[in-house]
């Protein structure tokens, strides 16, 4: 009964994690280019009453033994980069890709991140920006006299300046992408993932090469929540929570009623 009422803790553990990263989804089904996670789970060492084949004292194997389980812990969260819809926003800075692959952006410290969100801006410089104002990689300048862009497939940049009839080239949007893109890190929020031992280095190239995506201009890319998957497994999760819950309470009765019998 005591062992119960601890496994049963390790569930109720397990699931409040589960639903705080539903919660986490469900709070960004808004955000550009966000992409879902999802808790893994593996069950606790066994406790061992009798192994499988043990000797009985006819000389007999017994097939099966008698193990019991300590119950349940997350072994990770997954990020799951599904594609997300395309959204048509008109706007010329805003880039959706299609297919695999990560803008590089530039932190203030020098650093290098990776998003999947194309919402981009002009600071009054006229580089190409986020919404952070950290700049993309590699740095693209648009002439202030401007009043076209144009953003091809293949990442090449060009703005046609006021007075002339042909648009010049002013830079190229390179993505990157990862071998194991669930490896790289959240910490910093902000759309932004960061470059870990796990995700392995970022392989650099032209869009619609090497197994990069292509760019779509005036595009971006909505989040990959299913609102309602999440609500089902928040449904899902709830209730598994309340059974762990009611076989605490069944194991204190049980406790109570032994503590109870006399003789």
């Amino acid at each position: 009964m005591i062992r119960a009422m601890f496994t049963a803790a390790t569930g109720m553990i397990g699931q409040q994690l589960h639903v705080d990263t539903i919660a986490n989804n469900l709070a960004n089904v808004n955000t550009t280019g966000f992409k879902k996670s999802r808790v893994n789970f593996q069950d606790l060492i066994y406790e061992t009453l009798k192994p499988a084949g043990t000797e009985t004292a006819a000389g007999q194997l017994v097939p099966e033994g008698i193990q019991v389980g300590h119950g349940v812990r997350p072994s990770s969260i997954s990020k799951l980069f599904t594609p997300g819809n395309f959204v048509q926003t008109g706007n010329p800075l805003d880039v959706a890709i299609e297919g695999d692959g990560f803008f590089q952006i530039t932190l203030p410290d020098g650093t290098t991140a990776y998003t999947r969100d194309g919402s981009f801006k002009l600071d009054a410089n006229g580089q190409v920006v986020t919404a952070d104002g950290y700049l993309l990689e590699p740095a693209i300048v648009v002439p202030t006299d401007y009043v076209q862009i144009v953003i091809g497939s293949d990442g090449v940049v060009s703005a046609l300046v006021a007075n002339q009839t042909a648009p010049q080239n002013v830079g190229e949007i390179q993505l990157v992408r990862f071998v194991n893109p669930s490896g790289l890190d959240a910490r910093l929020g902000r759309n932004l993932l960061t470059e870990t031992d796990a995700s392995g280095t970022p392989i650099a190239g032209q869009p619609g090469q090497d197994g990069l995506g292509t760019l779509e201009q005036g595009f971006l890319e909505s989040s990959n929540v299913q609102v309602v998957e999440e609500i089902i497994n928040l449904i899902l999760a709830q209730r598994a929570y309340e059974a762990s819950s009611r076989v605490i309470t069944s194991s204190d009765e049980m406790l109570q009623t032994a503590n109870n019998i006399r003789r």
